[in-house]
C-alpha cells in the first residue's frame, strides 16, 4: 500500500491550502509502520496567530477488506478537539490518489464537524441498560 506517498501527498496539499507565512506555516512530522500498515502525519502551526487550527493529525491505516480489495482509512483529529473523523479510501483501478489527498487535506483545514448531539446518533435498537443492570 501507498502509505507513504500518500501522506506525502496529503501534506503537500494542506501546504498547498494553507496561508502563506514566513517559513511555512506548518512543521509536519510523518511516522510510518510498514509491517503494520499504519502512518501518521502530525501538523503543528508554526504561526498560531495566523492559522484558524490548532494543528492536529492525520492517521492512516491499511488493510484487506474481506473480499480481499485493499483500502486506507484516514482518521482526522485536532488538536483541543475530542472529534475524530474517518475517510476511508478504497484501492480502485479508478481512484486518483492526489484527488484523494486533496479531499482529505481540505476536510482536515475545514477543521472538526460540529459535535453530534446525543439525541442525534442512531440507537440501532438498542435498550439502555437500567442501574440494576
Amino acid at each position: 500500500m501507498r502509505l507513504l506517498s500518500f501522506l506525502t501527498d496529503i501534506e503537500k496539499a494542506i501546504v498547498a491550502e494553507s496561508p502563506m507565512v514566513d517559513g511555512g506555516a506548518w512543521e509536519a512530522t510523518r511516522m510510518v509502520n510498514f509491517q503494520q500498515g499504519l502512518g501518521r502525519l502530525t501538523l503543528v502551526n508554526r504561526a498560531p496567530a495566523e492559522l484558524p487550527l490548532p494543528g492536529g493529525t492525520i492517521f492512516l491505516q491499511a488493510f484487506a477488506l474481506a473480499d480481499g480489495s485493499q483500502c486506507l482509512k484516514a482518521t482526522l483529529s485536532w488538536n483541543d478537539s475530542q472529534i475524530t473523523h474517518a475517510i476511508p479510501v478504497y484501492a480502485t483501478p479508478a481512484v486518483k490518489w492526489k484527488v484523494e489527498a486533496s479531499r482529505i487535506a481540505t476536510m482536515w483545514m475545514e477543521g472538526p464537524p460540529p459535535a453530534a448531539k446525543a439525541a442525534d446518533l442512531p440507537t440501532q435498537g438498542l435498550t439502555p441498560l437500567s442501574a440494576t443492570g
